[in-house]
C-alpha cells in the first residue's frame, strides 16, 4: 500500500508541475495537499529519472522526457494520424485555428492545433484540459454521447465556469446539447475564452461512440453569426470524414 501511495503522490506532483511550471516547492505542496518534505523527495526522485528539473531559482518544470512520452500517448489510438490530413483541409478552407481534442475523464485534452495565419487568433497549448460544458468540442462530444453518459457527467458536480458566457446550468446544457444534435455541430460564443467563438463536431469511433471532437475557433470579430453555419458545416463534414477513417458506422 505504501508503494502504491508513493506512485499516486508522484503522479499528482508530476501533473501539478505540468499545470503550473515553472513552480516552486511551497506552491506545489499547497496544490497537491502534501507536506513539503514529501513533495521535495518526490521531485528529487522525478529529477533522478529525468522527468523534472529545477532552475537556478529552484522552480520546477517538466523535461522533454515528459513531452516524448506524452507525444506517444497522443497517437495511441491513431486519432491524430487519421485526422491530420482532414484538419489541414479544414484549416485552409476556414482560415481559422483548428483544434483536435480527445476525452480524459470529465474533460477533453487538446492533442493537435493548426494555427491560422492571422495575428489575432485563438490559442490553446497542446495538452490543455478543456471542460466539456465550456467548449465547442466538449458540447459536441457530449451531444454525440448517450443519455447515460450525459446524466453521469451532470451528476458529477457543478459545471465549471470559464467565462461569463459559459453554460453552467444543467438544464441549459441539456437544451444546448439538443440543439447540437438537431443542427449537427456545436456553436459556442465566448464560452471557453473571452473574445473567442468556436464551432465543433464530434468524431465517432468504430463502436459508434465519440472518441474526440474538433473545432474551428477564432476571435469574435471574425467568428460572427454570419459564418457559424458555413464553418459549422465544414467542421461536421470533416468530423464525418475522420469518423469514416476510424471505421465508424456513419
Amino acid at each position: 500500500m505504501a508503494a502504491t501511495n508513493s506512485v499516486v503522490s508522484a503522479i499528482r506532483v508530476l501533473e501539478a508541475v505540468g499545470e503550473r511550471q515553472p513552480v516552486g516547492l511551497s506552491e506545489l505542496a499547497r496544490a497537491v495537499g502534501l507536506p513539503k518534505s514529501t513533495v521535495q523527495r518526490t521531485l528529487l526522485t522525478l529529477a533522478e529519472v529525468g522527468w523534472c528539473g529545477a532552475d537556478d531559482a529552484s522552480r520546477w518544470r517538466l523535461t522533454y522526457r515528459a513531452f516524448a512520452v506524452g507525444n506517444q500517448a497522443r497517437d495511441a489510438d491513431e486519432l491524430r494520424v487519421r485526422a491530420l490530413p482532414v484538419l489541414h483541409e479544414l484549416q485552409l478552407a476556414t482560415g481559422e485555428t483548428i483544434h483536435l481534442a480527445a476525452p480524459d475523464g470529465r474533460e477533453l485534452v487538446l492533442v493537435e492545433r493548426l494555427d491560422t495565419a492571422h495575428s489575432l487568433r485563438a490559442f490553446l497549448p497542446l495538452g490543455h484540459r478543456i471542460p466539456l460544458n465550456a467548449s465547442a468540442t466538449g458540447q459536441a462530444y457530449l451531444a454525440a454521447s448517450t443519455d447515460a453518459v450525459v446524466d453521469a457527467y451532470l451528476a458529477g458536480g457543478p459545471l465549471p465556469p470559464r467565462t461569463s458566457s459559459t453554460v453552467t446550468d444543467p438544464d441549459a446544457l441539456r437544451s444546448r446539447l439538443a440543439e447540437v444534435r438537431a443542427r449537427g455541430w456545436s456553436v459556442n460564443p465566448e464560452g471557453l475564452s473571452e473574445g473567442i467563438a468556436a464551432v465543433g463536431a464530434a468524431i465517432i469511433g468504430a463502436d459508434g461512440r465519440p472518441v474526440g471532437a474538433l473545432s474551428v475557433s477564432g476571435p469574435t470579430v471574425r467568428m460572427t453569426a454570419d459564418v457559424f453555419d458555413t464553418h459549422g458545416r465544414g467542421a461536421a463534414d470533416a468530423a464525418h470524414r475522420i469518423s469514416r477513417e476510424l471505421g465508424a458506422p456513419v
